[in-house]
């Protein structure tokens, strides 16, 4: 797929949906000083595209689970079988080759730590030679705290006034209305009703108390490649433990960043980073990363290919 080439009011309307993934058209209209219609034709474009879609994610820690970052090493003839197989699993996202198409990254949600129960699950073979896990400790870009990445558009008063703000109320998880969120995070509450045999009234007032709770959140995946950023690695960093918060700080206020996390293991900070080439991630690495007091070790895994993102 082509990249897709984006205007300043395309990323108005991506930083939006970072803001609020359910805003409506209209009232980021009135911000941005156009027109509904105007929005919507753009949103459509990116949606269409394939660059982007608004996806209804729970907040694992939340509802008693936790995120773990799974690498996995395999022969060359079986990584792909295996990342396949991870990713029809309904609790794993970001399931990527990397490292020559000999590992295997993915996260998974899971109560307890999963190494036990993948292995039995997974194909039965030799094949797959390696697995650890990394509980993520603290993420502090990506999950619920929003990357806007390249879309950082707005001024501080447009933020505000896209920003929402709900009421809290008791509000339950229910399957059928996630799954549906998850499929689609823009989903009328009308269309949401027939999923869930609820009220429109009923649907909006439990989703947002989900959301007021802080359970259910909203996130923008967006496909670096389809916006021409051609160059993703995952970075394992070995950090000075009283410079932890500082390092993982100062990675989340990178743009090239789109996850940064402490977490257990001897890499005990993680970052995922998207760059424009090969060039420019070789700049981030030895001109901005360089630069990060506290990182004693660094390991660079280039993402060759994709098998399954934020579904």
């Amino acid at each position: 797929m082509p990249p897709v080439t984006l205007d300043d009011l395309d990323r108005a309307v991506l930083h939006a949906l970072h803001v609020d993934g359910r805003v409506q058209f209209n009232h980021v209209a009135e911000v941005l000083g156009t027109s509904p219609q105007t929005i919507a034709r753009r949103y459509r474009k990116l949606r269409e595209s394939g660059a982007l879609r608004v996806v209804g994610m729970i907040d694992a820690r939340k509802v008693g689970a936790v995120e773990w970052f799974l690498r996995l090493g395999c022969t060359p003839d079986a990584a792909m079988k295996v990342a396949q197989a991870l990713a029809r699993r309904p609790d794993t996202s970001w399931v990527q080759l990397t490292s020559g198409g000999t590992e295997i990254s993915c996260v998974i949600r899971a109560a307890n730590a999963p190494e036990a129960l993948l292995l039995q699950q997974l194909p039965k073979t030799p094949k797959v030679i390696s697995v650890s896990a990394h509980c993520l400790l603290r993420s502090f870009v990506g999950g619920p705290v929003g990357w806007a990445g390249r879309a950082d558009v707005l001024s501080e008063k447009q933020t505000a006034e896209l920003t929402p703000s709900f009421e809290h109320t008791e509000s339950e998880v229910d399957e059928r209305l996630m799954a549906a969120l998850h499929q689609d995070g823009r989903a009328t509450f009308a269309d949401l009703a027939k999923v869930t045999g609820w009220s429109e009234p009923t649907v909006r007032r439990r989703v947002n108390g989900l959301r007021a709770a802080g359970v259910l959140y909203f996130d923008v995946d967006v496909d670096s490649a389809a916006l021409g950023f051609t160059a993703m690695a995952v970075l394992w960093m070995s950090v000075r433990p009283n410079r932890l918060v500082q390092v993982a700080e100062a990675l989340a206020q990178q743009p090239e960043v789109a996850l940064a996390a402490i977490t257990t293991g001897p890499a005990n900070v993680l970052a995922k980073v998207v760059c424009r080439d090969i060039d420019a991630l070789y700049e981030y690495l030895t001109e901005r990363v360089a630069t990060i007091d506290g990182i004693e070790r660094m390991e660079t895994a280039p993402v060759i290919h994709t098998v399954k993102r934020a579904r």
